[in-house]
């Protein structure tokens, strides 16, 4: 007998029904959320999956739907299990759904040290089911939605209480309860990113433009490349990719027929709307008011270059490195989960004036580390800091 094709609530009764019947379920909510990243301009949510026990799957169309307040209402205390968080997190808030508590199933894959931690590896390791995953990248916004996908929809969260219990039964074997606890909080707590004082200098390449009168007909193409992407809902890259941004940067034409003439500008918007391009263009060519050609902030060299313009921190760098490399191996937990790596480089750019244990673990409390991070790292990176001093003077010390 054929399956039961997988239907999709998108209107307000159909959706208070379901809210109702998720409410009278029993356990934690699996929940997931698919965008169209690639394809939209906007992070929304196209489809929103919740599964829960005695209650079944229930697939939420968000644009028809609006506000899920009711569900929030439902929902908020109970425990809601999704599988990399992080990426959700912001389009589920858009419509309402905040959680309270949450058990991600991607970040306990990374902490038990799984070699693989996306969601179908991880669900075949430990049930033993495979999930094919063909429609992961699929333009989510595309309506209707084929019932292949759905089906797919719904096998991420109607497996992924069973996958949370399977994986916090390895939690508990492993000691490594309250870490997962940290991290899953850590998660939630996390504030967005302020929006940057000058987005466009995320252009793919930019770094290369060395005059800030390019620098300005790149700022000029990129807001307009923007404002025309959110107009129409559209990714940027699908209108004109980076590089052909870049290149028009780069060649500096300064007709209208000389862009139109340039062959590295490509992308389907990039002859219908030559005209946009060419304004854009010509604001940046008579602008007054040009761009920094190197932006003063907060944001550290490169580790490659430390060697030459801070040799003492690099020294700290390495051995710290080396250190929790170990300590990674040793807890099986990766180190960028053991220490956010952008957290070592600041201190070791910037260390306490006094090495100790506790000195570094206050910073790496105001940097944002976790509790159970310091208590892991913070004496290690202090030996390796007072090594490195050691090396440093040892060195200085020694005849010429």
């Amino acid at each position: 007998m054929a399956e039961t094709a997988r239907h999709v609530i998108d209107t307000r009764a159909e959706y208070l029904d379901a809210v109702a019947m998720i409410a009278a379920g029993t356990g934690p909510i699996a929940i997931d959320a698919e965008r169209a990243s690639g394809f939209r301009y906007s992070q929304r949510a196209y489809l929103i999956q919740v599964f829960r026990r005695d209650a079944g799957v229930f697939l939420f169309d968000p644009p028809a739907i609006g506000r899920f307040d009711e569900l929030q209402d439902a929902i908020a205390d109970v425990e809601w299990i999704l599988h990399a968080a992080s990426q959700d997190i912001a389009c589920l808030r858009e419509v309402g759904l905040d959680p309270h508590v949450i058990f991600d199933t991607e970040l306990c894959a990374r902490l038990l040290g799984f070699a693989r931690v996306g969601l179908g590896a991880v669900i075949e390791q430990q049930l033993g089911i495979h999930l094919a995953k063909e429609h992961s990248a699929a333009d989510w916004s595309t309506r209707p939605l084929p019932d292949s996908w759905l089906e797919y929809a719904a096998l991420d969260v109607e497996l992924l209480v069973d996958l949370r219990d399977s994986l916090q039964e390895l939690l508990v074997s492993s000691g490594k309860e309250e870490i997962a606890r940290q991290e899953f909080a850590a998660v939630l707590q996390k504030e967005a990113k302020p929006v940057a004082a000058e987005p466009w200098r995320r252009l793919s390449g930019i770094h290369s433009v060395r005059s800030a009168r390019n620098l300005a007909v790149a700022r000029e193409l990129w807001l307009a490349r923007d404002a025309y992407a959110q107009e129409i809902d559209t990714a940027p890259g699908r209108l004109v990719p980076d590089a052909s941004l870049l290149a028009v940067v780069k060649a500096m034409p300064t007709t209208r027929k000389a862009l139109s003439e340039l062959r590295e500008f490509t992308g389907r918007a990039s002859r219908s709307e030559l005209s946009r391009w060419w304004e854009a263009v010509e604001r940046g060519l008579a602008s007054a008011e040009l761009p920094a050609v190197r932006v003063n902030g907060d944001t550290l060299p490169p580790p490659r270059v430390w060697s030459e313009r801070n040799p003492e921190a690099d020294l700290r760098l390495k051995a710290a490195r080396a250190a929790l490399n170990e300590l990674s191996d040793e807890l099986q937990i990766p180190l960028e989960n053991l220490l956010t790596p952008e957290y070592l480089r600041r201190v070791a750019w910037h260390p306490p004036a006094t090495m100790d244990a506790e000195s570094i673990g206050e910073a790496l409390t105001e940097l944002g580390a976790r509790p159970w991070q310091i208590d892991a790292t913070a004496q290690k990176i202090s030996a390796a800091f007072v090594e490195a001093h050691q090396t440093l003077l040892e060195s200085s010390e020694a005849p010429s």
